[in-house]
């Protein structure tokens, strides 16, 4: 949205936007302030593993090695109140070195407890889609099927194509019908390389929407190579 000018004489119309622009950077350096006071005991133990950050996400947006850091970082995701700190770390959480961690586990629980807060949400169904695992299989397929939460739903269906349960595919089958989901089941299901779901993606080699044709054609071709290597095994 394109905020409305100020009306008035030339000179009024300067100064008030000069206030405007003030009092905008004003409220981002309290935002800061906030957010630095917020972060300041996560950085401190970051500190004391030799990891010595201005913010926790210098982790990931500096592409360091922060493997020892993972600990810290459970440690402080269900503890952090502040959104903006609690998103940074989810993010730097969204890495496969947590995945065998208790990290799935408490994104489950930061989901249902952050229900209020859809940006918040996408990110950490956006790290379940690379940490998830079969301990939190149940937990996940029951929040994808409460619509409530939504868009937020779309990457927790990406987090079932994680799974190593055989019964996975029959739910990732029956997402296919949801219209909000099966271009992420189509996803989930190329990943698994489930030839079982083969008939059920084609049809959506003609959808309406592109990125859901592409995916389609994607995860066919990927079961296609599977099925292939499978009968040069069997010769």
């Amino acid at each position: 949205m394109i905020a409305k000018q100020p009306e008035g004489k030339p000179d009024e119309v300067r100064q008030e936007l000069i206030r405007m622009l003030e009092e905008k950077e004003r409220q981002r350096q309290r935002m800061i302030a906030i957010n630095r006071q917020a972060s300041a005991p996560v950085l401190t133990d970051l500190a004391q593993v030799g990891f010595n950050l201005e913010w926790v996400s210098d982790l990931y947006s500096k592409k360091l090695n922060y493997k020892d850091a993972i600990p810290i970082l459970i440690k402080w995701l269900p503890r952090i109140e502040n959104l903006d700190v609690k998103e940074d770390i989810v993010r730097a959480l969204s890495v496969s070195w947590a995945k065998h961690t208790a990290a799935p586990k408490l994104m489950v629980e930061e989901f249902r407890k952050y229900g209020a807060y859809p940006g918040l949400l996408w990110a950490i169904g956006n790290a379940l889609s690379v940490v998830a695992n079969d301990d939190v299989l149940n937990d996940i397929v029951g929040l994808i099927r409460d619509k409530t939460y939504g868009k937020a739903r779309e990457m927790l269906v990406v987090a079932l194509g994680n799974m190593k349960s055989p019964d996975v595919k029959y739910t990732l089958i029956e997402l296919l019908e949801d219209e909000d989901l099966a271009g992420y089941a189509i996803m989930a299901l190329g990943k698994l390389k489930c030839k079982e779901a083969r008939p059920f993606i084609e049809r959506f080699l003609t959808h309406p929407k592109s990125w859901v044709r592409r995916e389609a054609k994607k995860a066919l071709a990927k079961i296609d190579k599977a099925i292939a290597k499978m009968a040069s095994n069997t010769d």
